[in-house]
């Protein structure tokens, strides 16, 4: 599955003394390859997140388009473009994600029950835990669970509908060095086993995971 983005940007109106507009991502043209753990870096404020919600079709750019395999994301209906994203991306947000009125198990059905028969993938729902190391934890709340814990049942679910492209934003963040390793390990894995991995970080470490790397500094997109 091919994502590319041509003459992608992001603007925000935000007048000062030299500007009517702030430019959060200058243009970008970028394609996603299969197979591969691609990673952003950046210092924080340098646009990185904002291009990744632009490329998993949440977040509409100033001008450029989006497509995945030749379809332009942000030219479909609503409905269309929440289906599509929910069949084929799974996306791990910044910060701590769920409900904390459901159990594990049902946080990472919760894609699933969008649009499918949640009965039917509770069997992968849980090999995904056991994929994670947090197996034991699927009737639990998620009050109980540590930072990594989290980290880890947002991972599980964003693969819970099979997706072929992950998009991770700082998924390791305030974690401790062993949590870290074992989330960029599973990343790393993910994309080796055929899907197409953005992980957007400042975690020095995620270069030796990493297949390609790119820098953004100030809105600017360039290869390392």
């Amino acid at each position: 599955m091919k994502l590319t983005a041509t003459n992608l940007s992001k603007k925000y109106y935000r007048p000062t003394k030299n500007s009517s507009h702030f430019e959060a991502v200058k243009t970008v043209d970028f394609e996603l390859e299969e197979g591969k753990l691609t990673e952003i870096t950046g210092r924080s404020g340098s646009g990185k997140s904002t291009l990744l919600y632009m490329l998993a079709g949440l977040l509409k750019p100033s001008s450029g388009n989006v497509f995945l395999d030749g379809k332009d994301l942000y030219t479909l209906k609503d409905d269309e473009l929440s289906f599509l994203r929910n069949e084929k991306f799974g996306v791990i947000p910044q910060g701590v994600t769920g409900l904390f009125s459901l159990t594990v198990l049902q946080n990472v059905l919760a894609p699933a029950s969008i649009y499918r028969d949640t009965k039917k993938y509770e069997e992968k729902a849980r090999e995904l835990l056991e994929l994670v190391g947090i197996s034991e934890l699927a009737d639990s709340k998620m009050t109980e669970l540590s930072g990594g814990e989290l980290r880890r049942m947002a991972i599980a679910r964003s693969l819970i509908m099979d997706p072929q492209i992950i998009f991770a934003d700082e998924p390791t963040d305030d974690l401790d060095d062993e949590n870290t390793k074992a989330v960029l390990e599973l990343l790393q894995k993910t994309a080796h086993s055929g899907k197409s991995v953005l992980l957007v970080t400042h975690e020095a470490s995620a270069a030796d995971y990493a297949d390609k790397i790119y820098r953004m500094d100030s809105g600017n997109f360039n290869l390392l």
